[in-house]
């Protein structure tokens, strides 16, 4: 299970009550970290800048999980041109690599291993629920 934020948590609050500056969440990234997850990270531990893997704004949508639009549904495929073993994913709310807010970061398990001429596809979900 991915690890939200605290950062993450207070720009979701302020873009709920369209507060200040805040930045929608639309951007996808990949890593190669294996820091257990933390709800104080800022940003992946190693990001992925290369090997056709850079940060990316993805496809945004709602979806259903347990209750009519309460996950933000985020979709990217990048066409690998390296050799990468991806082992951290992150949402995020800036193009610039290793900036802005990180709403959060999962290790995966197992990790994923791409070469040259791989498609790399990663839905990635924020799901709000009530308490």
């Amino acid at each position: 299970m991915a690890t939200v934020t605290t950062a993450a948590l207070a720009e979701l609050s302020g873009l709920a009550g369209n507060t200040g500056s805040k930045t929608a969440f639309t951007y996808l990234a990949v890593g190669t970290g294996t820091t257990a997850e933390s709800a104080a990270h800022t940003q992946l531990v190693t990001e992925v800048t290369g090997s056709g893997l850079a940060r990316a704004s993805a496809t945004v949508t709602q979806a259903t999980t347990t209750h009519t639009n309460d996950t933000l549904q985020l979709v990217k495929a990048w066409t690998v041109s390296g050799t990468v073993t991806i082992s951290e994913v992150m949402m995020g709310n800036n193009a610039t690599a290793n900036t802005g807010t990180m709403a959060f970061r999962e290790l995966l398990s197992p990790t994923k291993s791409v070469v040259s001429g791989d498609t790399y596809n990663l839905t990635a979900k924020l799901v709000f629920v009530d308490a």
